[in-house]
């Protein structure tokens, strides 16, 4: 016979992800789910965001987990479905991001046969998330639940996966929701605090490196009026160049792949560094060399909101576990002791402001030019979402990350990711204006999601950056194995970008120049809805580094 009503434990766990705030999934729908699709569709407090593919479906969820603080919530169905999402949930873990990945799962009796698309996804997914559990029983699906947002926000936040057996979500339940779980408050020891303040007074030549894990607007407000009162130099770790207001007297610049040479000295001499929510990985800090872990006239203090990181990789003098809010109010209030002064605040934002000024390099369609129109041209809390690739550069060197959040980007380099990240950004701000910058080759590893956007209204500019390449693999093989002969899988065989746009219901143009490109951006500017510009440029135009192929190969 079949259902005429939702089942209720479908249904309570509907209520349940009501109760704990989610107003938006993103899904591509399962038969394995079928009872969750029911209850969904039963009420309106929950956008569902139906997806072409299911790791435009995590990385969306990512995304919305890293924009409002609370997790990202996704629904796949189980074997294809979870292990094309697995992508999504990688990126949550690396990056601190809170997200819970549901996946429907095959029916209890079918279990540990190697049933239809049966995968052991606890087994699976623990390797990669903070927790992956199954629910076997409907009446603790509000226990599950409400572990599952407690898990992905407490601490360093990271995603949790749970599996939904088929017929569990059929079975009956009287249980209810549980109660709204809040991140829990971690304010800093007043004595460690001290302790770093007289730390910071004995330095010489201190660095903050911030951004992170637990990172919000109280964090960046607070943190800002700390080291600009102190005149510390505060770099952003890679890809959280929002973590300040670039326009801050004290703001140093990114650190990671393809830095401010002078930022990178600075951060190799520095005896002291305020690691703050960052976590110092390879990213950040170079493959562990910028700073080294250890170094003997180097002072290092890691205030992180989970203690297992502390100490797990470099070493901390002072090591402080505290949420970077509670921590960053707590710094921006101390008035305990003289005042400190230093000048290198000042220094190092001249430097990051040189730096991050585009000259002409003298092609035909000049990547850093284009990105210094669009700062000139767009509103200045623009949100820029990108995948991973040579491309980023332009916009990590020359972009201002204004607002907060204004910038989506995996730490972990995964490509694909921008597309996706641009829709869920476009949903949750639609007041803003949001890019999506892509290669080509990181475009068409999700640009199907192009489909989701047009069909749910999303308002977002695409710029494709063509260069008929992996640029940034063709960048390495050209500086190991350099020359013609050696070029291997890198080149691409691409499609016409703009008018691909265009079969999606988008508005679109093509720029092989610069002017082009300001010309296509403002008309752009003045539409809504899905709008792309296929930006075709030189290979020999490799990176904002001024990487070129001719320079590599004359190494």
């Amino acid at each position: 016979m079949r259902e005429t009503h939702t089942p209720a434990a479908a249904r309570l766990l509907v209520d349940c992800l009501i109760e704990q705030g989610c107003d938006r999934i993103f899904t591509v729908p399962g038969e394995s789910f079928l009872q969750v699709l029911d209850g969904l569709g039963q009420q309106d407090a929950i956008d569902v965001v139906t997806c072409r593919q299911e790791g435009g479906v995590a990385f969306m969820a990512c995304a919305d987990g890293a924009m409002t603080g609370r997790p990202g919530v996704a629904f796949v169905t189980r074997g294809p479905g979870a292990t094309n999402a697995s992508i999504g949930v990688h990126v949550a873990m690396q990056d601190s991001q809170p997200m819970i990945l549901f996946v429907g799962d095959v029916d209890s009796s079918m279990r540990d046969r190697e049933g239809f698309q049966e995968v052991d996804l606890s087994a699976f997914f623990t390797p990669i998330a903070k927790w992956a559990a199954r629910i076997d029983s409907a009446d603790r699906i509000p226990e599950y639940i409400a572990r599952a947002y407690a898990t992905a926000i407490s601490g360093r936040p990271g995603p949790v996966v749970l599996a939904l057996p088929e017929d569990m979500l059929s079975r009956n339940t009287d249980a209810t929701p549980r109660p709204r779980v809040e991140r829990p408050a971690q304010a800093p020891c007043p004595d460690a605090m001290q302790a770093m303040m007289a730390l910071i007074a004995d330095a010489a030549a201190p660095l903050a490196i911030v951004g992170g894990a637990g990172w919000n607007p109280k964090a960046r407000e607070h943190f800002q009026l700390f080291a600009e009162r102190l005149g510390i130099p505060v770099a952003t770790a890679f890809r959280r160049q929002d973590a300040i207001s670039p326009s801050s007297p004290v703001y140093a610049g990114n650190l990671g792949y393809g830095p401010n040479p002078k930022l990178v000295e600075r951060a190799k001499d520095a005896d002291l560094i305020l690691a703050v929510g960052a976590r110092l990985g390879e990213a950040t800090t170079d493959g562990y060399t910028v700073p080294p872990p250890t170094a003997p006239d180097r002072k290092l203090v890691h205030i992180h909101p989970d203690a297992n990181e502390l100490n797990s990789v470099y070493p901390a003098d002072l090591a402080i576990c505290a949420s970077m809010d509670e921590f960053a109010e707590s710094a921006a209030l101390w008035d305990e002791g003289e005042v400190i002064d230093f000048d290198a605040g000042a220094e190092a934002h001249a430097e990051w402001e040189d730096w991050a000024t585009a000259h002409p390099n003298g092609h035909t369609l000049d990547m850093g030019q284009a990105v210094q129109f669009m700062r000139d041209t767009l509103p200045a809390d623009t949100i820029i979402c990108n995948g991973a690739g040579n491309f980023a550069g332009w916009w990590h060197r020359y972009w201002r990350y204004n607002g907060f959040p204004s910038q989506l980007a995996p730490t972990c380099g995964a490509m694909g990711y921008g597309v996706p990240a641009a829709v869920a950004a476009a949903l949750r701000f639609p007041e803003r204006t949001v890019v999506a910058a892509a290669g080509d080759g990181d475009f068409l590893m999700n640009g199907q999601e192009l489909a989701t956007a047009v069909q749910h209204g999303a308002k977002l500019i695409v710029i494709v950056v063509d260069n008929g390449a992996y640029g940034t693999i063709r960048m390495h093989q050209e500086r190991e194995f350099p020359g013609e002969d050696r070029i291997s899988a890198t080149r691409l065989a691409n499609p016409d970008f703009a008018k691909l746009a265009e079969a999606f219901g988008g508005w679109s143009a093509t720029a092989e120049t610069t002017e082009e490109f300001k010309d296509a951006l403002v008309a752009a500017e003045g539409r809504s809805g899905l709008r792309l510009i296929h930006c075709r440029i030189d290979i020999e135009q490799l990176a904002a580094s001024g990487a070129s192929v001719s320079g590599l190969r004359e190494r």
